[in-house]
């Protein structure tokens, strides 16, 4: 299992980026929301999708979730 939290803020884009705890590409801590733990990150982006209705994971930690 890994911890995962979430991009408060936005992208251009409208997408929340979900992330692994230590992802190169997380953004501040001010600016996560945890998650919790999770054993992939479907289950990880699922939960993000109730705070951030436009979640998507991360290019780099997350990829088999990211959509582009």
């Amino acid at each position: 299992m890994a911890a995962y939290h979430v991009n408060k803020n936005a992208q251009s884009n409208g997408d929340h980026e979900v992330h692994v705890s230590g992802c190169g590409h997380a953004p501040d801590s001010s600016n996560r929301l945890q998650l919790g733990d999770f054993t992939n990150c479907r289950d990880a982006v699922r939960e993000a999708k109730k705070h951030y209705a436009k979640s998507n994971g991360c290019y780099y930690c997350a990829n088999d979730c990211h959509t582009g």
